[in-house]
């Protein structure tokens, strides 16, 4: 199966102008309104308000690193550390005095009451208009910000789309056509909302309802980073669970009636501005005519469930029967006409309302907060949610069928016994005893998962060929979605993917294992490719991003308290971050001092450290202790190849048994890292951050053997391309040396300007033509000198070497025990190549 998608250069229509220009006027850029805002100081003082850096420092490390109040108090009250350091400030209430009262402001928080059913409840919120704006406004974000829509295509005939960051997709283009029939030269400011309870003590049962906005004119690369503060909080909502109304329907509709009124107060306000548009100035000072409409609500399942007004149970994107859930079959999308029909006749009595909705199949909801929103459509919106649907859902629940179709010994038995390998998780004890699993604990499973299934047999003897093609179309899906660019094409493999999970999935239904696949995440699968093409990407509404944030804006505000009435503190706490955030942004662009982002990557692909692990080891060492019995011979073969490099490999070896080395020791290392481009190449994507490890056994600090690790990686033999195994061959690590100076210089000619650093490995048998049927991996074995049973070894350049690769033995019907983690490698003959490490592995190996 072809399913990678490298992105070449791209070919783009702008949509025409004069959408997303400026109207004409121009604003002061926001550092320069940020000064004049600052209180009257020296013009030579970089740090006002405060006195000096020192002093800019420590109130900083007092409000971004965590300790209390109470605690930063008597820090500076020990006895001359405040006349030593020469501070202005004497306790944490001064240093707050000068955040409130002399850093420029942002949006604030206020307490509102909202009566629901007769009860009022309080709710924290703060303008959402005004934290757009800040948002747009924010210099940082400029580079990185779209003021228009665009369409990308791979050819030149412009035939096939492409979808990446938010503004490639359908529905921004779609609004900014409508927007300009209507009154020409709009921008579009798609607003993305994400709300999630969440605990916020481990004890005692205190949660939080946070609510947080950004917009999709960023860069979804910017967006997902915390640290970049791309996404606000904009509310608190109430964590009542209304247990004082006994009648489990009636509480029902109440919450979802509190939630939609608070909701609707923190956002009722865009409903004007997303009509007729509000001048925004960005970062430069640019004023444009803004209309921030609500996109896309990011949120699990229960959260989409009480957004789109749809009973639990029911998909809140189209009209699917409960009963058709499992079933992949296209469904009518829900209308959203006909459900704002169905809720405006709430003034005519409650017998009408619930009769009306319930024909419409939504719940009776008084007055939804997206009810006014203009351009907006709630059951559009609701976006795919990798971390919930897939990590938590799908597979969840597929580990748990395996687990029940091949038992949980012998899938534990092989999770003990796979080798080690750079961003592979070893679950030393097995899988079936983990409790309450993170969805990081289920990626980290998703990597390993083919290895624990291939090649068991069923308790029935039956074939498991279904099984195993089950598992591996649900975790092509699965790294299908998560591409950061996608194409028509791509789009295709994803839908063939689902196609073929929903092919083979009757087989735990046969097994005794389901009785049906009425699962409402399994139906949420058939919505990504539609949502990808109007929003772009999935990790533009990625959930993972929100969980992250409960973090900085629930957990660690919450400690912030006394834990009395906290949320009013909690609100003050995180506005002073931002302030200070937002001061940081101001010095660094006041002092040249702006971390801009360079062009290009200028660290080396392959970092191997300064100082070798190991200064000296002689050869009689490495094939006792690293393994490389054959290094003499194999070096001898290198250096010939390099003086004499038209010779074959025959003949080199034949030149090689005559060579006498000069030198007996080498350097090793231990370890070496590595840069890895991503493999679709996508401009803001980070490298894979990649290493190597060479270690032979040793003894801890604590006296305890640690057995040897000697990884395994993909070499390049000169013909290997960006995506597939052609011209790339396995091979395992046995060490990472370097020659001293006097033996490089005997070694080689003198104007000899070769790698520094060379590998000896051992390799495997060369990719076959194509990848085993079913579980679509390829195998590959030991391979041997011909005529000896001498593994076949080499030296090479350290720069051949693509990147580390994890390999799954081929266990059989029953993993042998006297195998382990540790020696597997060495006992193991034949393996599978594991295409799950990371999507570059997933899109390179196939």
């Amino acid at each position: 199966m072809v399913h990678a998608q490298r992105t070449e250069k791209r070919n783009v229509v702008h949509f025409p102008a004069p959408a997303g220009a400026p109207i004409g006027q121009q604003a002061p850029a926001t550092y320069n309104v940020h000064q004049e805002s600052l209180p009257p100081h020296d013009p030579q003082n970089e740090w006002a308000p405060f006195a000096n850096r020192l002093e800019w420092d420590i109130a900083k490390w007092a409000k971004l690193r965590g300790p209390t109040s109470t605690a930063f108090t008597e820090l500076l009250q020990i006895e001359g550390i405040q006349e030593r350091l020469g501070l202005s400030f004497k306790s944490s209430k001064d240093v707050n005095k000068i955040i409130d009262g002399c850093l420029p402001a942002v949006p604030e928080f206020t307490s509102e009451e909202i009566e629901v059913d007769g009860e009022t409840y309080e709710v924290f919120l703060r303008d959402a208009l005004q934290c757009i704006k800040m948002l747009y406004g924010n210099p940082e974000f400029l580079a990185h910000m779209t003021f228009a829509p665009e369409r990308h295509y791979a050819d030149e005939d412009l035939t096939i789309p492409l979808y990446h960051q938010m503004y490639t997709g359908r529905w921004w283009w779609k609004v900014q056509k409508t927007l300009e029939a209507l009154n020409p030269g709009a921008t579009v400011v798609p607003v993305i909302i994400s709300t999630d309870k969440t605990q916020i003590t481990q004890f005692r049962n205190h949660s939080a309802y946070p609510v947080y906005l950004t917009i999709g004119n960023i860069a979804k690369e910017i967006r997902r980073q915390p640290s970049k503060h791309a996404q606000v909080l904009v509310g608190y909502l109430p964590t009542t669970r209304l247990l004082h109304i006994k009648d489990a329907v009636a509480r029902t509709g109440a919450l979802a009636n509190l939630f939609h009124a608070c909701m609707r107060r923190i956002f009722g306000m865009l409903k004007d501005h997303s009509r007729d548009g509000t001048p925004m100035a960005s970062g430069d000072g640019v004023v444009r005519r803004c209309h921030p409409i609500f996109a896309t609500f990011i949120g699990d399942y229960p959260e989409q469930a009480l957004v789109a007004c749809v009973k639990y149970g029911l998909c809140p994107k189209c009209e699917v029967d409960h009963d058709d859930l499992g079933v992949f079959e296209e469904s009518a999308p829900r209308d959203l006409a006909s459900t704002l029909r169905a809720l405006r006749t709430v003034d005519r009595g409650p017998e009408v309302f619930f009769q009306e909705c319930a024909e419409a199949r939504i719940k009776p909801v008084d007055r939804p907060f997206w009810g006014d929103l203009s351009f907006s459509n709630v059951f559009v919106a609701i976006t795919p949610d990798i971390l919930h649907q897939m990590y938590q859902g799908m597979v969840k629940h597929t580990v748990g069928w395996l687990q029940k179709a091949f038992g949980e010994a012998e899938m534990d038995e092989r999770c003990k016994r796979l080798p080690r390998n750079h961003g592979a998780r070893l679950f030393s004890s097995g899988i079936s005893h983990l409790s309450r699993v993170s969805g990081q604990e289920h990626k980290d499973m998703c990597r390993i998962l083919m290895a624990l299934v291939v090649d068991l047999e069923l308790p029935d003897k039956s074939s498991p060929a279904r099984v195993v093609r089950a598992v591996r179309a649900l975790l092509d899906f699965l790294y299908l979605a998560q591409y950061p660019s996608h194409s028509s094409n791509t789009l295709a493999y994803l839908e063939e993917a689902l196609q073929r999970f929903h092919d083979n999935k009757h087989v735990f239904e046969e097994l005794g294992i389901r009785g049906h696949f009425i699962i409402p995440k399994l139906h949420g699968l058939s919505h990504y490719v539609e949502s990808i093409k109007l929003f772009g990407t999935t990790d533009n509404y990625n959930t993972e991003a929100t969980e992250r944030l409960h973090i900085d804006y629930a957990k660690d505000a919450y400690r912030s308290t006394n834990h009395k009435d906290a949320f009013p503190q909690m609100t003050r706490w995180l506005i002073r971050r931002e302030q200070i955030w937002q001061h940081e942004r101001y010095i660094s662009w006041r002092r040249a001092e702006a971390a801009h982002e360079q062009e290009g990557d200028t660290r080396e692909r392959i970092h191997v450290p300064r100082f070798p692990s190991v200064k000296s080891v002689s050869f009689t060492q490495l094939g006792a202790a690293y393994g490389a019995v054959d290094f003499e011979t194999a070096l001898a073969q290198y250096i010939v190849h390099v003086r004499n490099p038209g010779l074959s490999d025959r003949q080199a070896f034949n030149v090689a048994e005559g060579l006498k080395l000069p030198f007996r020791t080498v350097a090793t290392y231990h370890k070496i890292k590595l840069s890895i481009p991503d493999a679709q190449d996508d401009e803001g994507l980070p490298d894979v951050r990649d290493a190597v490890h060479v270690r032979p056994a040793h003894f801890d600090s604590r006296g305890r053997h640690v057995a040897g690790r000697f990884d395994t990686v993909l070499v390049d033999t000169g013909e290997g391309q960006d995506t597939r195994v052609l011209g790339y061959r396995v091979a395992q690590v046995r060490t990472v040396f370097s020659l001293p100076s006097k033996a490089r210089a005997a070694a080689f000619p003198a104007n000899y300007t070769g790698p520094q650093h060379l590998a000896y490995v051992e390799w495997f048998t060369p990719f076959s033509a194509a990848a085993e049927p079913d579980h679509l991996m390829y195998k590959v074995a030991r391979a041997y000198r011909t005529g000896a049973r001498r593994r076949a070894f080499a030296v090479i350049p350290v720069d051949d070497i693509r990147r580390s690769l994890h390999l799954f033995p081929v266990f059989g019907k029953l993993a042998p025990r006297h195998w382990t983690s540790a020696n597997v490698l060495e006992l193991c003959e034949k393996f599978y190549v594991s295409s799950f490490l990371d999507r570059h592995t997933y899109i390179t190996v196939y």
